[in-house]
C-alpha cells in the first residue's frame, strides 16, 4: 500500500489551465501536485492551439503575399508545414513542459487522477500514489470534442479536431460537419494544403459571432475552392467496415463522399472518470463555479475549476485567466484570507481570434447578445478597407469593423473585426472594454498613422466624436 503524499494543492489536468494554478499557489508560498494522464501541457500544446496555428500561419503567410503587387512564388510545401507543424506539437512529447514543472517546484504525477473524497485523490497510471490536499484540489481536465449523434458517424471512425490537427497525410477529400470555429479553421487549412474540402453547417458559418463575420468567412471559404453548404444537416454517414471512402447522406437530398469526415460540432467536459459522485457532483458534467473558481454544491469549499470543465469560456488565454485568479484565491484562503481579486472578464470582455481567411477578431458581446441582454446601444460599423493601414496590407484589402457602445455610460462594450491582420487589433478594444474607457478618453488614445489601428478612429468619429 503506497504512502499518503500531502500538499497544500492537487491539481488534476496539466493544461494551461492546470499549470497556471499550480504555478501561481507555488509562488505564494502553497505546495503543489499535479495529475496528468496523457501529456503534460494539455490539449492545446498538442492538438489545439498550437498545432492548429501552425498549420494556419503558412496559409494566412502566403495569402496575404499574393495580395500585395510586386510579390511573387508565394506558394505552399505541404510536407514542410506539417513538419513545422509538428515541431510545435514538440513531436507530441512533453519533456519540455515536464521540465518546466519541475523548475516551476510543482510535483508531476502522469496517470488517472480521480477524487475519492473530499480533499483526497488516487492517482492510477505510470505513477500510482494516494495524495491529500491540505486546502484544496482544482480540477482543470479541459474538454474532448462531441460526436453528434448522427446515424453511422461514430462507426465511420470520424476525426475529431485531435485528428485534424495531428493527421500526418493530407487527404484528397475532408468532409467537415460544423460552422464554428473549429470547423471553419481546419476547412481553411486543409483546402489550402491540397484537400478537397466540403463544410457542412446547419446554420450559418460562426453562428455566435456577428453576422457580417461569417458571411466574410463563407465568402473567403468558397473563393478558396471548400464547397460551403450551409443551412443543410447530416443525416446518416456510413464507411465499410474494411475502410475505404465515406458517404454522408444530407437532408437536402444530396449525398457527399470523402476519404476522412470532421466531426466539429461543439465539446463535452471531460469530467467522466474524476471521481466526482465521491463529493456529491454527476460525472460527465458541467463544473458550476463562483467567480473565484471554487465550485459550487461542494462541502467545505475546498474543489475548484478552472479552465474549459466550467463552461465559461472554452479558450486557452480565457482558461489561463482563470487559474491565475484561482490560483491566487487558493492562496488566499490558505492564509486565512479571502481573495482581493476574483474573475469577471470572463464573463463580459473575452477576446477570441478566429485564424480563418480572413481572420474574425472579439471582444465582448455582439450586438444581439448585447440587445437580449436589454443593453441601451448604439452599433456602429466602419469598413475595415477604407483604412490607408489595410490598403497597404493587402491590394484589393476587403474587412468591416463593428464597435457596440453602451449608450447610458458611453463606453465601449464590445468590438469585432473581419480582416486580413484582424487579430494583431483586438487586443486594443479589450483594453478598452476591460477598462471601461470613456468614448470621451479613448478619443484621446491617437493611433500610428498609417497602420490599420486606425480604424478605432473612424470608428469614434462614426460614433460623432
Amino acid at each position: 500500500m503506497s504512502v499518503t503524499q500531502e500538499y497544500d494543492l492537487i491539481v488534476i489536468g496539466a493544461g494551461p489551465a492546470g499549470e497556471n494554478v499550480a504555478d501561481r499557489a507555488v509562488k505564494q508560498g502553497l505546495t503543489a501536485a499535479i495529475v496528468e494522464s496523457e501529456l503534460a501541457g494539455g490539449e492545446c500544446s498538442y492538438w489545439a492551439c498550437m498545432p492548429s496555428k501552425a498549420l494556419l500561419r503558412p496559409v494566412a503567410a502566403t495569402g496575404d503575399a499574393r495580395h500585395v503587387q510586386g510579390v511573387a512564388g508565394a506558394t505552399l510545401e505541404p510536407a514542410a508545414v506539417l513538419d513545422r507543424r509538428d515541431a510545435f506539437a514538440s513531436h507530441w512529447k512533453d519533456d519540455g513542459q515536464v521540465k518546466w514543472l519541475v523548475s516551476a517546484h510543482v510535483d508531476f504525477y502522469r496517470g488517472q487522477g480521480r477524487i475519492t473524497g473530499p480533499k483526497t485523490v488516487a492517482v492510477t497510471g505510470a505513477d500510482p500514489a494516494e495524495l491529500r490536499a491540505r486546502h484544496a484540489v482544482a480540477v482543470t481536465t479541459g474538454s474532448g470534442a462531441m460526436i453528434p449523434p448522427v446515424p453511422g458517424l461514430a462507426a465511420a471512425r470520424p476525426w475529431t479536431s485531435r485528428e485534424a490537427t495531428s493527421a500526418h497525410k493530407v487527404p484528397g477529400r475532408l468532409a467537415v460537419i460544423g460552422g464554428g470555429v473549429v470547423g471553419c479553421e481546419l476547412a481553411t487549412a486543409w483546402q489550402a494544403l491540397g484537400t478537397r474540402v466540403t463544410l457542412i453547417a446547419r446554420g450559418r458559418l460562426l453562428g455566435h459571432a456577428e453576422e457580417f463575420a461569417g458571411q466574410l468567412v463563407a465568402d473567403g471559404l468558397r473563393r478558396a475552392g471548400v464547397d460551403v453548404r450551409a443551412g443543410v444537416s447530416a443525416t446518416s454517414v456510413q464507411r465499410p467496415a474494411q475502410g475505404g471512402p465515406v458517404t454522408l447522406e444530407l437532408d437536402d437530398g444530396t449525398t457527399v463522399q470523402a476519404d476522412e469526415v470532421l466531426a466539429a460540432t461543439g465539446r463535452t467536459p471531460r469530467t467522466g472518470d474524476l471521481g466526482l459522485e465521491t463529493v456529491g457532483l454527476e460525472p460527465d458534467s458541467w463544473l458550476d463555479v463562483d467567480d473565484t473558481l471554487r465550485v459550487q454544491g461542494v462541502d467545505g469549499g475546498w474543489l475548484y475549476a478552472a479552465g474549459d470543465v466550467n463552461h465559461i469560456s472554452l479558450l486557452t488565454h480565457m482558461g489561463k485567466y482563470q487559474a491565475r485568479i484561482c490560483g491566487d484565491a487558493i492562496a488566499a484562503r490558505a492564509h486565512g484570507q479571502e481573495p482581493a481579486v476574483t474573475a469577471w472578464a470572463d464573463h463580459s470582455a473575452v477576446p477570441q481570434v478566429i485564424f480563418t481567411q480572413p481572420e474574425v477578431a472579439s471582444v465582448g458581446p455582439t450586438a444581439a447578445q448585447a440587445q437580449a441582454a436589454g443593453r441601451n446601444i448604439r452599433v456602429v460599423d466602419y469598413d475595415l478597407g477604407a483604412v490607408a493601414g489595410s490598403k497597404l496590407f493587402a491590394d484589393g484589402y476587403t474587412g468591416q469593423a463593428r464597435m457596440v457602445v453602451d449608450e447610458d455610460r458611453r463606453t465601449m462594450i464590445g468590438a469585432t473585426l473581419a480582416g486580413p491582420g484582424a487579430g494583431e487589433l483586438i487586443h486594443a478594444a479589450t483594453v478598452a472594454v476591460a477598462g471601461e474607457v470613456p468614448l470621451d478618453r479613448l478619443w484621446h488614445a491617437v493611433p500610428s498613422f498609417p497602420t490599420m489601428s486606425e480604424i478605432w478612429l473612424r470608428l469614434l468619429e462614426a460614433y460623432g466624436l
